[in-house]
């Protein structure tokens, strides 16, 4: 008897597995990407990257969640019993980006309704980081909350919590049928705008103009597998998740690749838009495009407010739709990031779904008000670097090593996939998985923990963004360690119900 909870259609499926991947990282990290890094050519490894990671792992994620029917630390238990910390590791990553993901989604709340009086004046900059953020002046200071964050911060979390309270068919399903078109609608009239705006060409000519001198270089390839692993929600417990909910009989394989497809094709949507915007701004400022480019907190919060100053009509109302977009695609991926670890302790403790929503998300709400504090963009900013580049980047390679070399369940997954997929896995699939992956994740986990590890004993180097060892540790390497060795102790705990490790046990 299927006593776990389902989506109602395929179709919910796939959009809130898109909803997932499509977040703001897909707005302001995917086009600043590109762009550094060879321009059209970036679409070569790109789209390599795509098909030997992105797309395979998905897969395995989707076939590893249809098959155990569990959250992750669920699935790696009936995988392995000594695999369980895996999926808890995880699941804490997921957890720990909630707490300040959800504090970025507040910042563009209150950027919607800024856009409509153009509340930042001409000084974007010191208006983010004086007025609305009140940063404090020293990294790891706390200072006391900002009510201008608090305020949209608890309207982000009520509203979150709320969709999870409905369940996954009432409450995920439903808010991403709404979220998602509203998301596409709004994102295709920003494009539309962006591209007959002065300049726009410029700006696009700048974006898709290949480089191919630069598909040699081993950081063009890093950073495409990078930002394939970093947009695809992969290796942070959603997906399992969320595909554990499918019914047992469910194409995986199409639906990876249409998750995988859909999520890249936001993302080029993205970089349309976005160099669209921005040729208009080295037209207006009579610069060239390379003057202008930017990425993250800084293109969405600095720079994209100076554009809208500029622009000739309507900018109140194409900055509240950008900052609605931006809204959207936070929202639809915090939904799913609280899903993993509200599954997560449903599993485990057997809880129902409500307490589980109000004491994980809760606990995350609470956590988040660090984020909203006078210093909370220095902690959210080392956090973020830390937890994504040693936290789901590494757990990712863990992943792929564990299954592909040390439990060898990639035929069996594969079979599984085959079994219910029209499109069937080959030699393709394996190889990427066993091959190509590690390598590529391996080389890149290898630089990153030399070059942060280097970094506190480099005085001409520095650490990242030039902070104090101090706030490296503490903030830093300390939460990096902390999930891993929580993840630990909750995988050393007893199961309260041994009937939901009996289905689909490996023994």
């Amino acid at each position: 008897m299927e006593s776990r909870s389902q989506w109602g259609t395929r179709a919910g499926f796939i959009l809130a597995a898109v909803g997932s991947a499509v977040g703001l990282g897909n707005i302001w990290r995917f086009p600043a990407v590109a762009y550094e890094n060879g321009g059209g050519a970036f679409f070569i490894p790109y789209l390599f990257a795509l098909l030997t990671a992105g797309i395979p792992i998905l897969i395995m994620e989707f076939t590893m969640g249809q098959k155990y029917r569990g959250s992750a630390p669920l699935t790696f238990r009936k995988m392995n019993k000594k695999t369980e910390f895996i999926g808890w590791w995880a699941v804490l990553v997921a957890f720990v980006i909630s707490t300040y993901y959800s504090v970025i989604i507040a910042w563009a709340i209150s950027y919607s309704i800024f856009s409509f009086n153009l509340s930042w004046g001409e000084d974007t900059e010191g208006f983010l980081f004086g007025e609305h953020l009140q940063l404090a002046e020293i990294p790891g200071e706390i200072g006391g909350l900002v009510p201008g964050v608090v305020i949209p911060l608890v309207i982000v979390w009520l509203l979150v919590l709320g969709i999870l309270f409905r369940g996954v068919k009432k409450g995920i399903e439903v808010a991403n049928r709404i979220f998602i078109p509203l998301l596409l609608i709004v994102f295709i009239i920003i494009v539309i705008r962006a591209v007959t705006l002065p300049g726009a060409m410029n700006g696009l000519n700048a974006f898709f103009t290949p480089d191919f001198s630069q598909i040699l270089s081993p950081s063009v390839w890093i950073a495409a597998y990078g930002q394939i692993f970093f947009s695809l929600s992969i290796a942070f417990a959603i997906m399992i998740t969320y595909s554990s909910y499918l019914p047992k009989k469910s194409d995986i394989t199409n639906n990876a690749f249409i998750v995988g497809f859909g999520n890249s094709g936001f993302e080029l949507l993205a970089g349309i838009g976005v160099f669209g915007i921005l040729g208009f701004m080295a037209f207006s400022a009579g610069v060239s495009v390379d003057d202008v480019v930017a990425g993250g907190v800084g293109l969405a919060f600095v720079v994209f407010p100076a554009i809208i100053n500029e622009l000739p009509a309507f900018n109140g109302l194409f900055g509240a739709l950008f900052f609605i977009s931006l809204t959207l695609a936070g929202i639809t991926s915090l939904m799913s990031i609280t899903e993993a670890y509200v599954a997560a302790l449903v599993d485990k403790f057997k809880i129902t779904r409500s307490k589980a929503v109000l004491f994980g998300g809760g606990l995350a709400a609470l956590i988040s008000l660090l984020y909203a504090s006078r210093g909370g963009l220095y902690f959210l900013d080392n956090v973020d670097y830390f937890i994504n580049q040693f936290g789901v980047a590494m757990i990712g390679l863990v992943e792929v090593v564990l299954i592909a070399w040390i439990l060898r369940k990639t035929n069996m997954l594969k079979n599984h996939a085959n079994e219910i997929s029209d499109i069937r896995l080959g030699s393709w699939w394996t190889i990427s998985l066993a091959m190509i992956t590690p390598v590529v994740m391996g080389y890149m986990m290898f630089g990153l923990f030399k070059q942060n590890l280097l970094r506190e004993f480099d005085t001409d180097t520095g650490n990242y963004e030039n902070y104090s060892n101090a706030f490296i540790n503490n903030t830093g390497w300390a939460v990096v360690v902390g999930v891993l060795v929580l993840g630990i102790i909750l995988a050393a705990l007893k199961w309260k119900s041994e009937n939901s490790l009996s289905d689909y046990e490996d023994k």
